[in-house]
């Protein structure tokens, strides 16, 4: 263990966010997301759910500040009577890291098709509906 950096952050997940550079794209995904199929690199949290997850990395990891929008979040399928209250709890974190960046929604599918592209995806154990997350990597200054 280290002072200052969440015990959530698994060794391998730090190796991978140290890795990553400014426009890389990392997929934290809710418990019912396809991560091990989509991911070029994947990491296990099935223990934790999605905004911890997301506080402890955002404590370490800057978003692109060279995008409108540096977070991507999968949209309600047309049909779905589904409310993602955990989308406040996501904007309260970010807010609390990163004050100003802005948040977009996609579609299923494009969402599915940019996680396949992201440098790794995180696998949790998030039981909310739509809890899928995508973060742009930024630069540390």
């Amino acid at each position: 263990m280290l002072k200052g950096i969440s015990p959530i952050l698994s060794p391998e997940l730090l190796k991978i966010l140290m890795e990553m550079g400014h426009g890389d794209e990392l997929c934290i995904g809710d418990g019912n997301f396809p991560a091990a199929s989509i991911a070029q690199r994947l990491v296990r949290l099935d223990g934790h759910g999605v905004t911890e997850i997301l506080d402890a990395i955002l404590a370490l990891f800057p978003l692109d500040t060279y995008v409108d929008a540096p977070v991507t979040l999968m949209q309600v399928v047309p049909g779905d009577n589904v409310d993602p209250v955990i989308w406040k709890d996501y904007e309260k974190v970010i807010r609390k890291h990163e004050s100003d960046k802005k948040i977009e929604n996609i579609g299923r599918f494009e969402f599915y098709d940019r996680a396949k592209k992201c440098y790794a995806v995180v696998a949790t154990g998030e039981s909310a509906l739509y809890a899928n997350i995508i973060l742009k990597k930024g630069v540390v200054k």
